[in-house]
């Protein structure tokens, strides 16, 4: 099961099931702390007093970060929603639980009847807070309803609760600090009270922005569920809900089909899913040309005293592309369309490169656009020396598996960048390499190599674990190998994966742990 994040309050769901990101000030932070969580990791979204989640997302940045930030700003870039396309375009369209609103999530009534703890129970409970007040107020007020106080008291926490969270929220996406004397009607972004026109403009140009910038022509046909969650939302400005039933069209197939009438684009049903498909963009439509797409700033939440610290965790900012080179198999097809094979390409440029071969020698299916035709030189550029003697080459491929097809045929490089340095190798990324085992009888020693293919020093990342964990550490050579490994008093596996992750930025996947000391 996932991690989540426990919402202040039901309404603060309208925002989340309404196309919106979360954000901090929308969270229920347990008594003990926020929990520890790294940049891009996938959370889960619930509601008080009710199990299942409503909204599944990947996190903005690291706790260590949120907590530099003051706790504001983008928690979780949800990817799945309760009521989204995804959840409409199955049969059925499974309720959790009664809590489950058609604009809302609250508390599921048979939930709270059981007696299961709640899941905020993690912190102080609003029960046992309740209780304690009544034991004080016994001897004035006499004798009491305490299960009554403790029911009315916690609904009206509960509801307390998420009106301010609802305030929070609405504040920090205008950037603007929230007075009793604010009139909601001057916002400068409201999440809310979009009419259904101001909801039609925005779909337009969310759209036009998505055509403009990530939508490709070689990506075509693509279902209108892609379409709209991985195109259209990501570019709505930010604070604003986007809810195609609160438009002039209720649903997106009416919308494309609109969108398809003006001449913008073609959109298709799909005769065996039953989906609307976008097959063809037409970029020199009139609407298309005049629009003029917005450049997206990354953004930064950075407090005004800690620009030292976000300098120092800039200059320790890693960034890892895997690049590719072309080899004899593919340079055919690179020659043909005027490509360079001595430069390196990232995955998209690769792939841009076979679908202008695809382009300039017209090998797309006449009578199914999703499939390419392979002529000889395609097909030894993908398919020769690996298919087996005595089989048959296929003469045709479909378009989302040509991209990675041809990248295999490649030769993978990867590029590590740190600051400023930079450094190109040839293979795949190796991973770092974390190790405990015993020595000397019970004492345990955490072994760390493979730092260097990151650019880390091994002796200045010794004397910082040395702090850390007050512990000795030495830095010595590998045997038989090239590189040095870092040497750790004590089982710190757990720990030096998380230091690595959290302050050097190296991704889960490329850190390996193992612990021999586990029978």
């Amino acid at each position: 099961m996932l991690p989540y994040f426990m919402l202040k309050g039901g309404e603060v769901s309208r925002f989340v099931i309404g196309g919106a990101d979360l954000m901090f000030p929308g969270i229920s932070v347990a008594a003990e702390g926020l929990p520890s969580f790294s940049a891009g990791e996938p959370w889960a979204v619930k509601v008080p007093g009710n199990p299942a989640p409503i909204a599944v997302g990947s996190t903005t940045m690291s706790s260590a970060e949120a907590l530099k930030a003051g706790l504001r700003g983008k928690a979780l870039r949800i990817m799945h929603y309760y009521r989204d396309l995804l959840w409409e375009s199955v049969e059925g369209h499974y309720v959790p639980n009664s809590g489950f609103l058609e604009d809302v999530v609250l508390e599921d009534p048979s939930f709270l009847a059981s007696n299961q703890p709640s899941d905020s129970s993690e912190g102080a409970t609003c029960e046992s807070d309740v209780q304690q007040s009544c034991v004080n107020n016994e001897n004035t007020e006499g004798s009491i309803d305490v299960n009554g106080a403790i029911s009315d008291a916690c609904a009206a926490s509960m509801q307390n609760d998420s009106e301010n969270a609802a305030k929070e929220i609405t504040t920090d996406a205008s950037d603007l600090k929230s007075t009793a004397n604010v009139d909601a009607a001057k916002l400068d972004i409201e999440l809310l009270s979009l009419s259904i026109e101001d909801v039609d403009s925005h779909l337009d140009r969310c759209l036009l922005q998505a055509l403009h910038t990530t939508v490709k022509d070689k990506d075509l046909p693509m279902p209108g569920s892609t379409l709209w969650s991985n195109h259209v939302l990501p570019c709505r400005p930010s604070g604003i809900t986007l809810d195609i039933k609160k438009s002039s069209h209720k649903k997106l197939s009416k919308w494309l089909q609109a969108k398809t009438s003006t001449g913008l684009i073609t959109v298709k049903e799909d005769k065996y899913k039953k989906e609307a498909m976008l097959i063809s963009v037409n970029r020199g439509h009139p609407e298309y040309l005049q629009f003029k797409p917005e450049k997206r700033l990354v953004e930064k939440v950075v407090q005004a005293g800690d620009s030292a610290a976000s300098e120092s965790r800039s200059q320790k900012a890693l960034e890892v592309v895997e690049v590719y080179k072309s080899s004899v198999h593919v340079n055919p097809i690179f020659a043909s369309v005027g490509a360079d094979t001595g430069k390196l390409y990232s995955a998209s440029e690769a792939t841009d490169i076979v679908f202008k071969y695809i382009e300039k020698e017209n090998l797309v299916k006449q009578t199914n656009k999703a499939t390419v035709v392979l002529d000889a030189t395609l097909c030894d550029a993908l398919f020769k020396g690996a298919i087996k003697k005595g089989s048959t080459y296929p003469t045709e491929i479909h378009k989302k598996d040509l991209g990675a097809t041809f990248i295999n045929r490649m030769q993978a490089h990867h590029m590590v960048t740190r600051g400023g340095e930079s450094v190109v190798r040839k293979g795949v990324l190796k991973t770092v390499q974390i190790m405990t085992e015993r020595r000397q009888g019970n004492k345990k020693v955490t072994k760390v190599s493979g730092l260097e293919t990151f650019l880390i020093d091994p002796e200045a990342l010794a004397s910082e674990l040395q702090k850390k964990f007050a512990c000795s550490t030495t830095v010595a050579e590998l045997p038989g190998k090239k590189g040095l490994e870092v040497l750790i008093q004590g089982g710190v596996i757990d720990d030096v994966a998380r230091h690595l992750l959290e302050q050097y930025g190296i991704p889960k996947r490329y850190i390996e742990v193992l612990d021999k000391t586990r029978k």
